[in-house]
């Protein structure tokens, strides 16, 4: 959901699981949201922002904020941070009118209507749509309505979580990592007081047992870890349950992204629903920010001057801005 937030606010600047519609305004494409949970998803892990996912929050104005508030870490050479995802999302939302995000809002359709796309609802509502563009993650309906297939699985699942600590942790501000007995983990800090953690490991019919009971998943990965690291352990041991998140690891082949249709007409996608990745080059998130920022330069560009214009001028010229987009993007992502 954070590619299209970033994405809106993109457009309210001039720059130009969710979908994002858009709308011509005076001063840019005004943009709602939609988003299938009942509010703000602010809980779950934390995000290893690199260069270029600064960039482009620094194209939003946004990155001195966040930049204050979680460590560079150290012996990287460029500048990367781990932020968390509650932090960055509401950020980028408390820069928007209330009116930006429709939550309890899932898409199950897309119907062609003219010009505009009729996007239905699972509550039964259907609303009308000059842009669609998919960011609903890897079981995307938008996705699925350009052609693509579901997401490989790798073979892969991950257990992550943040933790906080009221009186600080111990935690040099670098990025802690262990390997051995079939398992990757590591620790990274956001900050003085709060650090990031993920455990992955190869999936097996144990995934759905523990999907259901975080404390299965502690007692899973205290069991894998042994003796290999006290620190490690230690966090675990002190993590909330509510904290545990379960996920397995898909990615979409190079081959589907360079045959693909990213955009069709007025349709794209974007972020995870466009590119999943694995998370050993920490890009996932990064790229997805990156996406933002093209796609709403290519769309504004595309629109500029739209005074007095046809609607079948207007849909051309949005069909050229997302092609614009998908052009770049396809090399860049493999």
């Amino acid at each position: 959901m954070e590619t299209l937030h970033l994405i809106r606010f993109a457009v309210k600047h001039r720059f130009e699981g969710c979908v994002s519609m858009k709308r011509n305004v005076t001063l840019g494409i005004r943009s709602l949201v939609l988003e299938s949970s009942d509010g703000l998803r602010t809980t779950g892990f934390a995000l290893m922002t690199q260069t270029n996912a600064w960039r482009a929050l620094d194209v939003v104005s946004i990155s001195e904020l966040l930049q204050r508030q979680h460590s560079q870490l150290l012996g990287r050479g460029h500048e990367i941070r781990c932020v968390q995802r509650r932090t960055l999302l509401e950020t980028l939302a408390n820069e928007l009118p209330s009116s930006t995000v429709r939550y309890s809002s899932k898409v199950v359709s897309i119907e062609e209507s003219g010009y505009l796309k009729l996007v239905h609802l699972s509550d039964g509502s259907i609303l009308k749509a000059k842009v669609l563009i998919g960011c609903d993650g890897v079981n995307s309906a938008v996705a699925k309505w350009l052609g693509f297939k579901k997401p490989s699985f790798a073979g892969r699942s991950a257990i992550r979580g943040c933790e906080y600590y009221e009186q600080g942790h111990n935690f040099e501000p670098k990025s802690f990592r262990c390997f051995g007995e079939g398992v990757r983990s590591g620790v990274i800090p956001c900050n003085d007081k709060s650090i990031y953690w993920f455990f992955t490991f190869s999936s097996s019919s144990q995934n759905e047992e523990m999907e259901e009971s975080p404390a299965k998943m502690k007692q899973f990965m205290l069991g894998k870890l042994g003796d290999m690291w006290d620190d490690m352990r230690a966090v675990i041991e002190k993590g909330e349950l509510d904290n545990f998140i379960l996920s397995p690891l898909r990615f979409r082949r190079p081959w589907e992204i360079l045959l693909g249709n990213i955009s069709k007409n007025n349709v794209c996608v974007a972020g995870d629903t466009f590119h999943p990745m694995m998370p050993d080059i920490g890009q996932g998130g990064c790229v997805a920010l990156e996406d933002g920022i093209v796609l709403a330069r290519c769309l504004g560009e595309a629109l500029r001057d739209k005074q007095g214009m046809s609607s079948e001028e207007e849909y051309k010229r949005i069909e050229m801005g997302l092609k614009s987009y998908a052009k770049r993007e396809k090399m860049e992502s493999i």
